[in-house]
């Protein structure tokens, strides 16, 4: 494999103040990767995306100065699709990451429900969002960036 041919992944875990030795123990396989990079998130970390700015510590989404206030699950959901942006995830792994829990068939309605209440939300409190929340039809959906600032 020639350089920049390999495909990047992230992971993203995150540990209460009450697994750290689990995060160490973690850390000490990981670091004897010598490819292996890694960030760690502080309190006051922030990701940015136009028009809006996430706090994961806090699990709070602002426009400017506002709050834009979602549900436990709107939040979770939401923060899944940006954090795997311009990836489609299937309604299957949505649930189980959000619900944690095994789908049992009906995980596509509650999703669905969850992403329109998510939407009128979003696009409410940003109606110029250059953002799309993609439905891939009988799939799943994905998050994307667009720079035409058009939903669709």
């Amino acid at each position: 494999m020639k350089e920049g041919d390999g495909i990047g992944r992230i992971l993203m875990i995150e540990f209460g103040e009450q697994d750290s030795p689990a995060f160490d123990e973690v850390m000490d396989v990981l670091k004897r990767h010598p490819d292996f990079d890694y960030q760690q998130l502080n309190e006051d970390s922030v990701l940015s995306i136009p028009g809006l700015e996430i706090y994961p510590n806090r699990r709070k989404i602002y426009r400017g100065r506002k709050e834009i206030s979602l549900t436990v699950k709107e939040y979770d959901l939401f923060y899944l699709l940006v954090v795997n942006q311009g990836h489609i995830l299937t309604y299957n792994q949505i649930y189980q990451k959000v619900w944690g829990e095994d789908a049992l068939g009906n995980e596509s309605n509650t999703i669905k429900c969850h992403i329109r209440n998510l939407r009128e939300k979003l696009y409410a409190a940003l109606p110029d969002a250059c953002f799309t929340i993609r439905c891939e039809r009988e799939v799943g959906y994905c998050f994307e960036l667009n720079t035409e600032q058009k939903r669709t």
